[in-house]
């Protein structure tokens, strides 16, 4: 039984979409659909001594109400010395920090990278190597779309020989599932609920942060605070 997910792209992503990504065959990037304002697709939060802060890459949207994410532009080249020494003067004293501190100092410092997607592509890929995730990533503009949401999915699965789809709960407002039930297709819910908590700096506990908030506070350790790996144990 084969089983896919698709997903938009996102920055720096939290811990339930890498989870999702573990739990499947084959983790496809949604990235030729539009992108969306003040969304994930640039933006994700980490953990300060004030409080949550948002980490957003800047894009070049002026005019641009209809552009794909994978067509969406960078707009200050500078971002990711900024947000890397953001993420150092707010993680540096993390136990894990020195640990993983050459992998991303080089993907923030040395990102040459002109279009969202792809920065989000090698972040996304780096993460699953120290997770040790092998799920196949792929792009949606690999597939043939066709007309509608719910056809859109359905039909990327059928060119996946997918048995099995799994989606984000948010879809459950537009998926059509008694299409899926004719493509005989099955369609699994993701369920974020019962995460545990982990040894994080500067309470309270926040579950929504990105991942590198896990990574950095437990080293080798954080995929037992991760739903598919303890599923695959």
């Amino acid at each position: 039984m084969k089983k896919i997910a698709i997903l938009q792209s996102n920055y720096i992503p939290w811990k339930g979409y890498f989870d999702m990504i573990n739990m499947v065959d084959e983790f496809i990037l949604y990235d030729d659909m539009q992108y969306t304002r003040r969304d994930w697709r640039n933006r994700n939060k980490i953990k300060t001594p004030q409080g949550l802060k948002w980490l957003s890459i800047p894009v070049d949207v002026k005019g641009k109400y209809f552009q794909k994410i994978n067509e969406t532009k960078i707009s200050d080249d500078t971002w990711g010395k900024k947000h890397w020494e953001t993420i150092k003067h707010n993680y540096g004293k993390t136990k894990y920090f020195k640990e993983y501190k050459d992998i991303f100092e080089e993907l923030y410092l040395n990102s040459n990278e002109a279009y969202l997607s792809q920065i989000n592509y090698k972040l996304i890929i780096a993460i699953n190597d120290i997770l040790g995730i092998s799920t196949k990533i792929r792009w949606s503009s690999e597939f043939d779309l066709v007309d509608g949401q719910t056809e859109k999915l359905l039909g990327i699965c059928k060119d996946c020989s997918a048995d099995i789809y799994l989606s984000g709960p948010a879809a459950k407002d537009y998926f059509d599932e008694n299409l899926a039930k004719q493509e005989n297709i099955a369609v699994e819910w993701m369920d974020y609920s019962g995460y545990e908590e982990y040894s994080q700096l500067h309470p309270p506990f926040e579950h929504g942060v990105t991942i590198l908030d896990l990574i950095f506070n437990e080293g080798s350790n954080a995929t037992k605070f991760m739903k598919s790996f303890k599923e695959k144990n």
